[in-house]
């Protein structure tokens, strides 16, 4: 099998090299392709892997490459994990709507608007290429954020794609620790958008173990999430940390202004790695990329591809077309969700029905996301004023207007229609 990972000069990409090298045995991989137009970044970030694979006497090749098209010819899997505009632009998302007194962040509200319009264009075109030199069927897995929204757009171009995110693994990890079990013994019924789930049930040998974490660890997992123990409880599930931006924005927003972002910590973070990276007798994952984010995105990488391969099928969370099933949605709205994943694809899980306090935000970003698609793909002022317009952390038309002002200010050398 071959895996071409574009954006491979990424800080992250080691954590994946890192997996596929221990993981051999769950998921043979023969040639490990990384890709980047950054080729001094590539560089160091593929020789690190390469000694990262032979650390772990994997056999498989590790090779890169700033040539899209060589990086892609005949990959069984395209990984898709790009930042348009790098950590100047995710600072930019974080921090412009604080000026109107919105939550900044790079994948929900203004800032996340900022990054599909962006992003999307970009990946369309690297699956069009995907499309006419990988492997025939091959599979396309977004890790690019937003990821619902980039995944939307994959499916709709009829690409073979399916978005992945490492917020439920991290569940299904801590989870796993605290009931004392092996992380494959643990199932969630894990639900909503991307960036915007719940765990509503947590499965050990079939029977749900949620309402005893709940009783014994309350406090903890609400401040592991960032919300009031009470908001646990009234809901009886576990949302994720993402909820927060929602069910405490006005408390987000005020520690946010002054607050450096989570961008200049990264892009910090970002230059320690690197150096770290060149250090030709560095074998092994520095603990600072912990630090960098995306905890768990080896695994969750090589469960999905190993499941597809047909070696491994089980459950995994992922972003997959609705398909009826929430019934409250769009047919071909993206939702993540538990699905069982096999040979012959991605397969949701039959879902109980929603609370309404869940759906109703569920369908009201579903909403948003659908316009964020068509702006993305169709530009025009006028359709960010409404994909604004619908976003529930938005939705007020004083402030719609002023921050599709500003975000098409802040990224118009991204934008060629907004220049």
């Amino acid at each position: 099998m071959k895996v071409a990972v574009v954006g491979g000069g990424s800080t992250y990409t080691p954590e994946l090299a890192d997996g596929f090298a221990r993981l051999r045995a769950v998921l043979p991989v023969e040639e490990l392709t990384l890709i980047d137009p950054a080729i001094d970044r590539l560089g160091v970030v593929g020789a690190f892997a390469a000694r990262l694979f032979a650390h772990h006497g994997n056999p498989g090749r590790v090779t890169w490459t700033s040539d899209l098209d060589t990086g892609l010819d005949g990959a069984d899997v395209v990984l898709i994990q790009l930042r348009v505009g790098g950590q100047t632009a995710r600072i930019s998302d974080e921090t412009f709507p604080l000026e109107y007194g919105c939550v900044g962040q790079e994948t929900t509200g203004a800032g996340g608007l900022a990054k599909a319009l962006r992003t999307v264009p970009v990946i369309l075109q690297v699956a069009d290429r995907a499309s006419r030199r990988a492997a025939p069927n091959a599979w396309i897995i977004d890790f690019t954020n937003p990821v619902g929204i980039v995944t939307r757009a994959l499916l709709d171009a009829g690409h073979r794609a399916i978005g992945l995110c490492n917020v439920a693994i991290g569940f299904q990890r801590r989870f796993a620790r605290t009931v004392g079990v092996e992380p494959a013994s643990v199932v969630l019924d894990h639900i909503g958008l991307n960036h915007l789930t719940w765990e509503r049930a947590v499965l050990v040998d079939g029977g749900d173990v949620l309402p005893k974490l709940l009783a014994d660890h309350l406090v903890d997992l609400a401040e592991e999430v960032g919300s009031e123990p009470r908001v646990l409880t009234t809901l009886g599930c576990v949302p994720s940390y993402y909820l927060r931006y929602f069910y405490a924005h006005d408390e987000v927003v005020a520690e946010q202004r002054g607050a450096a972002t989570r961008g200049q910590r990264v892009a910090e973070i970002e230059a320690e790695l690197l150096e770290m990276y060149a250090d030709p007798t560095l074998e092994e994952k520095p603990d600072l990329l912990m630090q960098r984010g995306g905890a768990y995105y080896s695994e969750a990488a090589v469960g999905l591809i190993a499941s597809l391969d047909g070696n491994a099928p089980g459950p995994h969370a992922a972003n997959v077309r609705n398909a009826g099933t929430l019934p409250f949605l769009d047919e071909n709205a993206v939702i993540e969700v538990t699905c069982d994943v096999d040979r012959d694809g991605p397969k949701p899980r039959p879902v109980s029905p929603v609370a309404p306090e869940l759906s109703g935000l569920i369908a009201h970003v579903s909403g948003y996301e659908h316009l964020a698609v068509d702006a993305a793909l169709r530009g025009g002022r006028d359709r960010v004023y409404r994909a604004l317009l619908a976003h529930p952390l938005v939705g007020q038309h004083s402030l719609a207007e002023n921050l599709t002002d500003r975000l098409l200010a802040a990224n118009a050398s991204h934008l060629a229609w907004a220049r």
